[in-house]
Formats: C-alpha cells, sequence, structure tokens
C-alpha cells in the first residue's frame, strides 16, 4: 500500500492508503501501484480510478509519485 492524496484547487477530493491508482497520463493511461518507481506527469480529461472501483472524473490535472506518496492536483 502506498499513501494518496488527490486534490483541486477548492480542496481534498481524497486521502488515504490506496493498493492501485489508475491514471489517464497525457499520453496514455497508466497505473500506479505500491513501490513504483518516481514519476511526474500530466493528466488528461478522463478517470482516476483508486483501487479499482473508485473512480473520479477529472478535466485535467498533474501527479507525482515518490516514494510512497502519489499527489495529484486535478480540475473537475
Amino acid at each position: 500500500m502506498f499513501n494518496a492524496t488527490i486534490m483541486t484547487s477548492r480542496g481534498m477530493i481524497y486521502k488515504g492508503p490506496v493498493w492501485s491508482v489508475f491514471l489517464p497520463g497525457s499520453t496514455g493511461e497508466f497505473e500506479i501501484l505500491d513501490l513504483h518507481t518516481p514519476i511526474v506527469s500530466m493528466l488528461k480529461s478522463g478517470k482516476i480510478i483508486i483501487d479499482w472501483n473508485k473512480e473520479i472524473l477529472i478535466k485535467r490535472g498533474a501527479v507525482r509519485m515518490s516514494g510512497d506518496r502519489l499527489v495529484a492536483i486535478v480540475e473537475r
């Protein structure tokens, strides 16, 4: 497990431990799992899917995964 924080300029959307986060990257969709290599990516319109079942619709954003922490700043 790792910690995920997903927020907008208006506040927190999600914060907590997760097993998986599926993201709509600007050059293609990808999944972050525990022990993923550090990454920074822009996000395009689509769905963020947390633990294969919780969906968050976004217009765009950015994500950073480093160590055991994922932080995404998105626009809805």
